[in-house]
């Protein structure tokens, strides 16, 4: 019919003016996550070595939750929001990585448009959420060290909980706002994403239709997310110049070896993000950009874990108490066993 026609026409002028590949304007019902390499023999490699980042992710930022949760001297603001963050850690990485290995596992790189859509969401809760809280954690440091006879009435419990569940709040409206964005959007045939995950940016740029009102939401969300980066900056300008008063070498050491842990993660978390923005503009590669992300989306989160251990008193000393108490009441058990 004449109707059906001009349908037709519209849907490929759409398709034309988007600059994508097959023009058809269709209802999508999967994409394809193309991941970081076709050749079948690397296949089994990036398996075993994102299983094993996965899995060191996973119990490593669960071994610290289980320490602040079990140890009462680390019932502090401090590691309050190191295991909250540590919790966000699991959740991102566990948001891309099972679902890529499972992928190489059966031979598929489809994914479902509710999959990806759901991804997308949890993916930008998690990633938004690790810089809200690093923010919140700089505040922390900023009140210790700025103001340490006042710090147990600042950061009372009521303090921390607030900031840590307006943390969620936010960022729970703002990953929704961008899902939700998604839902009218239409897309061509060329469903090819070149990551190992949904990316918002890699969605938008397949759709046929209207991006106009994404981008200018996507650039708006990028923009606010310079306010958490003021606020750590602004918390250690104000820190240097603390530690630049105090007199002794030692004070000095003492008041800022509490803010190495978290400078590395913020150094670490910040500079791999810019990584993945300069290498998505620099070149025309996308596989470089997948690649870049494996910094932020993967190695950060492992290495939260060991830069908070491997330089912190506390959680050393939580660490050998756990195993001693653990080492004890597996000799209970056994000498129960023997002497019913």
């Amino acid at each position: 019919s004449e109707f059906s026609t001009v349908f037709v026409i519209h849907s490929q002028r759409l398709c034309h003016f988007s600059h994508m590949g097959p023009r058809n304007d269709t209802q999508i019902s999967e994409f394809l996550l193309l991941g970081f390499s076709e050749e079948p023999e690397l296949q089994p490699l990036i398996f075993g070595l994102f299983l094993s980042m996965y899995l060191i992710t996973v119990f490593g930022n669960l071994l610290i939750i289980l320490l602040v949760s079990s140890d009462s001297h680390l019932h502090t603001p401090m590691y309050f929001f190191l295991s909250n963050l540590s919790f966000v850690d699991i959740c991102f990485t566990s948001t891309t990585i099972p679902k890529m290995l499972w992928n190489i596992k059966t031979q598929s790189k489809v994914i479902t448009y509710e999959g990806c859509i759901t991804q997308i969401y949890f993916f930008i809760l998690s990633a938004v959420l690790d810089i809200f809280l690093l923010t919140v954690m700089a505040y922390d440091r900023f009140v210790a060290i700025c103001h340490p006879l006042y710090y147990t009435v600042i950061m009372n419990p009521r303090l921390c909980v607030l900031l840590v569940l307006v943390s969620w709040i936010v960022c729970i409206l703002n990953s929704l706002l961008q899902s939700l964005m998604l839902l009218p959007l239409s897309f061509c045939t060329d469903v090819k994403i070149p990551h190992f995950f949904c990316d918002l940016s890699q969605m938008i740029q397949l759709a046929c239709s209207d991006t106009f009102l994404n981008n200018m939401v996507m650039y708006f969300a990028m923009l606010l997310g310079g306010g958490p980066l003021a606020g750590i900056l602004y918390s250690y300008s104000k820190i240097v110049f603390s530690i630049h008063r105090i007199s002794s070498p030692q004070g000095k050491y003492k008041a800022f070896s509490t803010c190495v842990s978290h400078l590395s993660v913020v150094f670490l978390y910040y500079c791999s993000s810019l990584g993945v923005y300069l290498s998505s503009t620099g070149t025309h590669s996308s596989y470089s950009s997948a690649t870049a992300s494996v910094m932020y989306t993967v190695v950060t989160p492992m290495l939260n874990p060991f830069i908070y251990s491997l330089r912190n008193k506390d959680i050393k000393s939580a660490l050998k108490r756990f195993f001693q108490m653990a080492v004890i009441k597996r000799k209970i058990v056994l000498d129960l066993k023997k002497h019913p």
